[in-house]
C-alpha cells in the first residue's frame, strides 16, 4: 500500500490540479458553508484545507490532518494558511479530534492509500456531528499515466460500499471528471 510521496508535494498544489479540482466550487457544491468546523483527513500541503478555511471565514475552524509530517510543515511554511486552520499530526486510525466536532469532513484521494478502510471510515465518524457531511474524492478504477497503481484503486461502488458499511448515508456518487469520483454522504442524525 503506497502512500503518497511528500517529495512530490508540488504536484499536489500545482495549477493543472487546481483546474481539474476547484477545490473551492467543489468544497461548495457540497455544502461547506462559513461558520462550520471542517476537517481535512489526509490534508497534504492545503491544496483543499485553505480554500476551505476562506469558505467557512474566521468564525469557522478548518483541521489539517495529516500523517506525514513534512506534508504539515510544507502547509505551515510555505503556504501561508489563515488563522482558522489548525494543523494535526495523527496516527493512521487516530484523529486527534474530539468526538461530534466536525460540520464537514474531507477524504480526498486517501481511502485507497488506506489498509483498513472500515476502521478509518468509524474514526473519521466519531469526529464527525450527528448529520455532517462527509465528502470522499477518490481515483476511478482505471489505469492511467498519472495517479496510483491500478491495483490500488478502488472503484466507485466499493467506496460506496465501505462508506455504508460504516454507517454513513450515500446522499450522491457521482463521476468527477475522467480520473475521480465523489461521494457526498452523511453522518445519521
Amino acid at each position: 500500500m503506497h502512500k503518497f510521496n511528500p517529495g512530490h508535494l508540488e504536484r499536489l498544489m500545482s495549477e493543472e490540479r487546481h483546474s481539474e479540482l476547484s477545490p473551492e466550487k467543489l468544497l461548495r457544491e457540497a455544502g461547506l458553508k462559513q461558520g462550520q468546523v471542517f476537517a481535512d483527513i489526509g490534508s497534504g500541503p492545503g491544496f483543499f484545507t485553505i480554500p476551505a478555511a476562506r469558505i467557512i471565514g474566521p468564525m469557522g475552524l478548518a483541521f489539517a490532518v495529516d500523517t506525514q509530517e513534512e506534508m504539515l510543515l510544507d502547509l505551515r511554511d510555505k503556504r501561508n494558511p489563515p488563522d482558522n486552520v489548525i494543523l494535526m499530526k495523527s496516527e493512521e486510525y487516530e484523529i486527534p479530534i474530539a468526538d461530534y466536532e466536525a460540520d464537514f469532513t474531507l477524504l480526498a484521494f486517501v481511502l485507497h492509500e488506506t489498509p483498513d478502510k472500515g476502521r478509518l471510515l468509524q474514526e473519521i465518524k466519531r469526529v464527525m456531528k450527528p448529520g455532517a457531511t462527509l465528502l470522499l474524492l477518490d481515483w476511478a478504477k482505471k489505469a492511467e499515466e498519472k495517479g496510483p497503481p491500478l491495483e490500488e484503486r478502488i472503484s466507485d461502488k466499493e467506496a460506496r460500499s465501505f462508506v455504508e458499511d460504516a454507517g454513513f448515508d450515500v446522499v450522491q456518487l457521482s463521476p468527477l471528471s475522467q480520473s475521480h469520483y465523489r461521494i457526498i454522504a452523511r453522518r445519521p442524525a
